[in-house]
């Protein structure tokens, strides 16, 4: 296949002569160069179809290990070390998501994104093949490593290619496959680790496996398709000061994230990783402030108001999303029995509201250019959402589970593409890669704190609400006459409950499997009191979207440009090399001017030298007033 540059902005035209810049000022569209051409809106969707697998990989395993990890860990004998298998994911990938932005616009995409997708099926060969939770912890860490890449340059190659108004249209695509992915996750993870074994192999390893293919034909269809111009050779300088100093300050922090509940918040681990961490932000802003232009995250990007209004509503996008949603399966499972798989067949219909949010969000962006509605309005149903959400009960029908689901997916679908293409029509091109991965980078920290809240918030309530369910139980009928039943006395299963009720210590939540096996008057109280912990970390969330709102609100609509990435880093490049050579030009005319005047300072003294010379009588050796002959 010949070389060609991705840089056709509309698919069924030909770029404008004009475009509008962030500003709004008119902006030449670049000439095709030499040799080159425009991809074809087929080439377009081939080319996304080969980056679309590497996020729905990177999206299915931020999930798929969740319901697969009691079986791994009980095969590995280690499952008190589970959690170290999800947080070494999530410190790698969080932390490598700039990095592969910065780079990438320094070095160029399509190197980092083959590096990222290699990493990922490295990391997934590995996993399958560990032999204990330390291994696999170590190679989901490696799997994290690509994984960092993989969303982020996606979205950032889909700018190189699409302009800002029709690449609304193709971020759909992404958007759904992001959602599907999530929301299937649980169910693969659920169907691999409830199977013995698949081709002679333990069909919980297939969990990590399954990536391999997909990830190779990944591989081989970008390495194909893909061809971007190469970038200009400017002398940078990479910023390992500051790559060092984000690893110090967001290590500790991700890690008492995931870790704190079960450490203390207040614990010595704690208080150290807190330490250490604000020691790192302190760190990693001199670091950023030293290396200037060439920093990982250039500080003078948040000068720009779409950039900084947009990190912090992604932030608290985040928050709201994960951390409402991380309970929702809780809810699912435990008060009402579901298993991991089916619970994740019920949260399908949230990947019916992205994707009909998603679709006619970009839809509309491409006809009319506005933007800014969907992320307001998508906030706000994510609001509502959450606030539905909040009045669940272990008796709550399924059918007003499932609208509320399209409520908040609809949330989702509008709210997650405008912000993102907002920040990348914001930002110059040279910035894009950047500017797309903190987007993103927010919005996982966000995500991760959230988590880590809500959860808390959930397991520090959940024990009092249980308890006064059973004080509201006790003065029931039914509660007392199971109490007085002998067959429930006698079930085994009923003994911990009916030991608390005579005295005895509260069974564990630590393993709440034991509530779906007791009798349905006695796990009343407990899946009563689980539902209110619920429905209180789900109006927690409603009140941090309205934070969402404000800061949509605030996000500056500009013009969206009608030229893509690649066009605009181009007439950027060929700006500035017009702009140095009228400088060199005005300086050559000023050498030039110069050395005229040199010349002709040069050419009046040597003519009054001469005039002087004539003056003098050579007869009277220069003598003034002697006579002549």
């Amino acid at each position: 296949m010949s070389s060609r540059t991705d840089q056709q902005s509309t698919p069924e035209a030909s770029p404008p002569a004009a475009s509008r810049d962030a500003s709004g000022a008119a902006s030449p569209a670049s000439p095709q160069p030499a040799g080159l051409h425009a991809p074809s809106h087929r080439e377009i969707l081939t080319i996304i179809g080969g980056l679309m697998i590497g996020m729905f990989l990177a999206a299915l395993d931020q999930t798929v290990v969740a319901t697969a990890i009691r079986t791994i860990g009980d095969d590995l004998h280690g499952l008190s070390l589970q959690a170290w298998v999800t947080t070494a994911y999530l410190l790698t990938s969080t932390i490598a998501t700039p990095l592969y932005g910065k780079l990438s616009d320094i070095y160029g995409r399509k190197p980092f994104y083959m590096t990222a997708i290699g990493l990922f099926v490295v990391g997934s060969v590995l996993s399958g093949m560990a032999g204990s939770m330390y291994q696999l912890a170590l190679a989901r860490g490696l799997q994290g490593l690509g994984a960092g890449g993989l969303m982020s340059l996606a979205i950032t190659i889909l700018g190189d290619l699409v302009a800002p108004r029709e690449r609304a249209r193709y971020q759909a695509y992404f958007l759904a496959v992001w959602g599907t992915s999530s929301v299937l996750g649980p169910v693969i993870g659920g169907f691999f680790a409830g199977t013995p074994h698949i081709l002679g192999i333990t069909g919980w390893r297939w969990v990590f496996l399954v990536n391999v293919p997909l990830g190779l034909v990944g591989i081989a269809v970008i390495w194909r398709v893909l061809h971007l111009p190469p970038l200009r050779k400017v002398e940078h300088r990479i910023d390992w000061p500051g790559a060092l100093a984000l690893i110090v300050a967001l290590v500790p922090l991700l890690l008492v994230a995931e870790q704190g509940r079960a450490w203390g918040w207040g614990s010595g681990h704690a208080l150290l990783c807190y330490t250490i961490g604000v020691v790192g932000i302190g760190l990693f802003l001199a670091a950023e402030t030293r290396a200037g232009a060439d920093a990982i995250l250039p500080l003078y990007m948040f000068r720009n108001r779409t950039f900084s209004v947009g990190a912090g509503a992604n932030a608290v996008i985040g928050l709201g999303m994960f951390g409402g949603l991380a309970t929702l399966p809780l809810y699912l499972q435990i008060v009402r029995g579901l298993s991991p798989t089916k619970a994740g067949l019920v949260l399908i219909p949230f990947t019916v509201g992205i994707m009909t949010a998603s679709i006619a969000s970009g839809q509309t962006t491409a006809r009319t250019g506005r933007y800014k509605v969907f992320p307001v309005g998508g906030t706000v149903l994510m609001g509502i959402g959450a606030l539905l959400f909040s009045r669940l009960d272990p008796s709550t029908p399924m059918a007003q589970f499932f609208t509320y689901s399209v409520v908040f997916g609809l949330g989702l679908g509008f709210v997650m593409q405008p912000l993102v293409l907002a920040v990348q029509n914001a930002v110059p091109a040279k910035d894009m890669g950047v500017a797309t991965s903190s987007s993103l980078f927010f919005r996982q920290m966000g995500g991760t704190l959230g988590t880590a809240v809500f959860l808390s918030v959930l397991f520090s309530t959940v024990g009092d609400n249980i308890a006064t369910a059973f004080r509201a139980a006790v003065k029931t009928p039914s509660f007392l006459a199971a109490v007085a039943d002998p067959a429930v006395a006698a079930n085994p299963a009923n003994a911990a409950v009916i030991g608390m009720l005579k005295g005895g210590p509260a069974p564990s939540l630590d393993d709440s499997a034991f509530i779906n096996a007791l009798d349905p008057r006695l796990a009343q109280p407990f899946l009563v009191g689980f539902s209110q912990s619920v429905d209180k970390v789900l109006l927690l969330a409603a009140i941090v979207m309205v934070a969402g709102i404000v800061l949509t609100l605030l996000v500056p609509e500009l013009p969206l440009r009608n030229v893509s990435g690649i066009q605009s880093r181009q007439a950027d490049e060929r700006a500035h090399d017009e702009r140095t050579a009228a400088a060199d030009e005005r300086a050559s005319d000023e050498r030039t001017a110069s050395a005229d005047e040199r010349s002709a300072g040069a050419r009046v003294a040597g003519e009054r030298s001469a005039d002087v010379k004539v003056a003098v009588n050579p007869a009277t050796d220069g003598q003034p007033g002697a006579a002549t002959d």
